[in-house]
């Protein structure tokens, strides 16, 4: 993240586009797992795992910019009323409580609260998610003894002769059995899962008809050869591959992380690439910089002409590297 915004900094310091230094920052997750999912099998499971957790990173980091350097003036009282809703999510997840409403009911006050304190409303999403319970009513443990249980007694009624529309023991068999399944999955688990369609086909869709849609009437090449274009499209196409790459190599040199057998270099510049996809956040962060129509275009299509780069040059390095190394296994 820091890379590409100091590329940024570097060619829009002094003018009024210095506002988009946070633009280049975030890497998009939906976009970016779309473009090695096409990839399928050229790409180890262990890289996309790599970059999965360095867009959630990144994105995290991107909203924590835009609560401190793209918020309004501060509401103490809304600000110390959300961090009591906060604290009270993080009471009842101490304290065992495992039911989902009452968080959500919770995390709207907690919501509504920061969308009035001038903190970006986004921060409290992040915080809302670190509360909810990863840890299941039931364990593991608890649940197979429960079921087998429930199996021999389900054994005992009349299997051959009735179904569980005649036979009130089977029903509440059954029924136990089904609770018991769901009392085992994570609250935080089930909340995710049921957030995924609504959240594919509802919410993306709708602030990519609302935040991407732009007019093609300028010169492609002034768009990017200004500085606030060709920082933004040499920070998301140039500085994400260098910054991964960078830091990286400082992580194994130091001994804090190492490649894993299955990887190599070309591997983490492809996927350095395609984590040059900004799309998203991007997009999100060009509206709270700007009130200038002019530079929002400009921000846009620059998003846009480097994402596809991004996205283009990743996935032809990742290629290449995954039928080399298919042809070495072969010889």
């Amino acid at each position: 993240m820091a890379v590409p915004a100091l590329i940024f900094i570097s060619l829009n310091l002094g003018t009024e586009n210095i506002k988009g230094w946070g633009i280049p920052m975030a890497t998009d997750i939906a976009y970016s797992l779309g473009i090695i999912g096409l990839l399928g099998k050229n790409v180890p499971r262990q890289l996309k795992t790599f970059l999965i957790a360095l867009a959630i990173a990144d994105d995290i980091g991107a909203i924590l910019v835009i609560a401190l350097f793209y918020s309004n003036e501060l509401s103490w009282i809304y600000l110390g009323s959300g961090m009591g809703a906060f604290g009270l999510l993080l009471l009842m997840n101490w304290t065992g409580i495992k039911n989902l409403i009452w968080y959500i009911i919770i995390g709207i006050i907690l919501w509504y609260c920061f969308l009035n304190s001038g903190i970006h409303p986004t921060i409290a999403g992040v915080l809302f998610a670190i509360t909810i319970p990863i840890v299941p009513k039931l364990d593991s443990k608890i649940l197979k003894e429960r079921t087998a249980t429930n199996v021999t007694n389900l054994e005992k009624t009349e299997l051959e002769k009735l179904n569980p529309l005649q036979d009130k023991k089977q029903q509440i068999i059954l029924k136990a059995i089904k609770t018991d399944t769901e009392n085992s999955r994570p609250p935080l688990l089930k909340l995710e899962n049921s957030l995924v369609d609504f959240n594919a086909f509802f919410i993306i869709p709708i602030f990519a008809v609302a935040n991407a849609g732009v007019k093609l009437d300028v010169n492609l090449i002034e768009v990017v050869s200004g500085s606030l274009g060709l920082g933004i499209l040499l920070g998301l196409a140039i500085g994400k591959v260098t910054g991964i790459g960078i830091f990286t190599l400082i992580g194994q040199k130091l001994g804090v992380s190492e490649l894993h057998i299955t990887l190599n270099w070309k591997h983490i510049i492809g996927i350095g690439m395609i984590a040059g996809i900004g799309f998203t956040m991007s997009l999100f962060i060009t509206n709270l910089a700007f009130n200038d129509q002019e530079l929002i275009k400009i921000s846009k299509i620059s998003i846009l002409i480097a994402s596809l780069l991004a996205a283009i040059g990743g996935a032809v390095i990742l290629l290449l590297t995954s039928n080399k190394g298919k042809k070495n296994i072969v010889k």
